[in-house]
C-alpha cells in the first residue's frame, strides 16, 4: 500500500511539504498547533533533532495564548517505531555521542507527561517502544484500526524507557508486566480496551476529524474531547484477543521473580486451549535474561513511584545499559535484529539463573556524582526545556573534556 492510500489526515499541504527536510514539520492553523513527526522513511524514528524540535515547539506553544492545544502525528504509515536503534549502535565504541539526546527525550517526556494544555496523539499505523512514551501521556489517544503498539526492550537487552515503568505499571492488573516482558503487540481496539488510546476512530474518518479539531475556536479538553466522541466507535475486542485472557495472564505475571513467571507461562502454555500464550513462551524464552530482570523490576517499581520518580529512575538504568556496567546485553540485541539481522544474538549472563540482585542494583543505583543524575522538576512550576541539558553534569563535564 502507497502513500497515496493513506488517510488525508496524513498527507502534507503544498506549503507544509516546504518544511519535508525537517524532522518535525510545525504548523499554526487557529487555535492548533499541529506537529508532524517526519522521518517517514525511517518509520519516524525518534532522532536528537527531532527531540530537540520537539521539547522546543511544544514549550513555545505552552506559553503562547493563542495556542489552545496540540496534535502530535506521525507521517506516512507510521507514528513512530522509538529510539533510532543504529545510531545508539554505531556509537556503542563512544557511547556518550547519544548523551545529549538520551538526556533531552527524557525531558521531553517529562514535558509531555505535565504539559499544561490539551494534547491530541493521531496514531495510524506502527507505535512501538519510545513512540508509546510519546503517545500515551498525551491527554487525548486517537488510534484506527491500522494503529498497533508494543515495548519490545527486553527481547533486546533494554527496558521500557521514557516513562513506560509508570505507564505499564497502571494497566489493568498485570498486563503491564505482560506486555513489557513479552513484547507482544496491541492492534486497535485493544490499543484503547488496554487503556493506552482514549479512542477509536475508524481510518476512513480521521481526515474529517482533524479537520473539525483544526476549525474549533474552542480549545478547552472537554469540547476537543466531545468532537472526538463524534467520530469515535464503541471497542468490540475479538474473543481471541489476550485482552480476554486477562486472569490467565494475572495469575502468570503476578509471580515474584522472572524464573516464576516463566513457569508459570510454560504450565499455562501446555494446557488444552491455550495455543495464544506460545509466542509468550516463546519470546520470554529468547529474550535477554538482563533485559528481562531489569524489566521486571523497573514495571514493579513503578507502580509505587511518581512520574519524576519513574523518569530519574529510567534514566540511571539507560546510562548504565549504555556503559554496559554488567552486560553488553543492549548492543547485542541490537546487532542481532537489526544490524547483522542473524536474530541468534549470544546473551552474557546466558541464563536467568546467572543474573543476581547485585549485578541488577548496579544497574538501578543513584549516580555518585548527583550532577549526573536526570535533574527532572519536583515541582511543576519549575522551568521546562530551555537550558536543561546545558546546566546538566554531562554537558559541563564533556565541554570540559572530562570523563566520567
Amino acid at each position: 500500500m502507497g502513500i497515496t492510500s493513506l488517510p488525508s489526515s496524513m498527507r502534507m499541504s503544498p506549503e507544509v511539504m516546504k518544511q519535508n527536510r525537517e524532522a518535525v514539520i510545525a504548523e499554526e492553523i487557529g487555535r492548533a498547533r499541529v506537529l508532524t513527526l517526519n522521518r517517514p522513511k525511517h518509520l519516524n524514528f525518534i532522532s536528537e533533532k527531532m527531540i530537540k524540535m520537539l521539547g522546543q515547539k511544544l514549550e513555545k506553544h505552552e506559553k503562547d495564548d493563542n495556542a489552545d492545544f496540540v496534535i502530535l502525528k506521525g507521517a506516512g504509515r507510521t507514528f513512530s517505531a522509538g529510539g533510532d536503534l543504529s545510531v545508539i549502535y554505531n556509537v556503542r565504541n563512544t557511547w556518550d555521542g547519544c548523551l545529549e539526546g538520551v538526556y533531552r527525550l527524557y525531558w521531553l517526556c517529562y514535558h509531555i507527561q505535565t504539559y499544561k494544555k490539551p494534547q491530541i496523539a493521531l496514531v495510524h499505523g506502527m507505535s512501538t517502544g519510545g513512540g508509546v512514551g510519546l503517545m500515551v501521556p498525551m491527554k487525548l489517544r486517537v488510534v484506527t484500526e491500522k494503529a498497533f503498539c508494543s515495548t519490545p526492550e527486553a527481547n533486546l537487552g533494554y527496558h521500557p524507557d521514557c516513562g513506560l515503568s509508570y505507564i505499564l505499571s497502571r494497566l489493568p492488573g498485570r498486563l503491564g508486566e505482560y506486555l513489557a516482558l513479552t513484547g507482544a503487540t496491541l492492534r486497535g481496539e485493544e490499543v484503547v480496551a488496554a487503556g493506552l488510546a482514549t479512542h477509536f476512530v475508524p481510518s476512513q474518518k480521521l481526515f474529517q476529524l482533524e479537520k473539525r479539531l483544526l476549525s474549533t475556536n474552542n480549545g478547552e479538553e472537554d469540547t476537543i474531547r466531545s468532537v472526538i466522541d463524534e467520530f469515535s466507535t464503541n471497542v468490540h475486542i475479538h474473543e481471541r484477543s489476550v485482552l480476554n485472557k486477562l486472569s490467565i495472564i494475572d495469575d502468570c505475571f503476578s509471580r515474584e521473580s522472572v524464573e516464576e513467571i516463566l513457569d508459570s507461562v510454560e504450565a499455562e502454555a501446555g494446557k488444552k486451549g491455550n495455543d495464544w500464550i506460545i509466542p509468550a513462551l516463546k519470546s520470554l524464552k529468547k529474550a535477554s535474561p538482563v533485559g528481562l530482570k531489569m524489566t521486571l523490576r523497573s514495571i514493579r517499581e513503578g507502580r509505587i513511584q511518581t512520574v519524576s520518580e519513574c523518569l530519574r529512575r529510567e534514566f540511571r538504568m539507560t546510562i548504565n545499559t549504555l556503559r554496559t556496567i554488567i552486560s553488553n546485553d543492549f548492543y547485542e540485541g541490537i546487532r542481532a535484529a537489526i544490524i547483522d539481522k542473524d536474530k541468534s544474538p549470544k546473551w552474557n549472563p546466558s541464563t536467568l539463573d546467572k543474573v543476581n540482585d547485585e549485578q541488577l542494583d548496579l544497574i538501578f543505583k543513584p549516580f555518585e556524582e548527583h550532577d549526573l543524575e536526570l535533574q527532572v522538576p519536583m515541582k511543576e512550576y519549575e522551568c521546562r526545556w530551555e537550558g536543561k541539558y546545558e546546566d546538566s553534569g554531562y554537558c559541563l563535564r564533556t565541554n570540559s573534556n572530562m570523563r566520567y
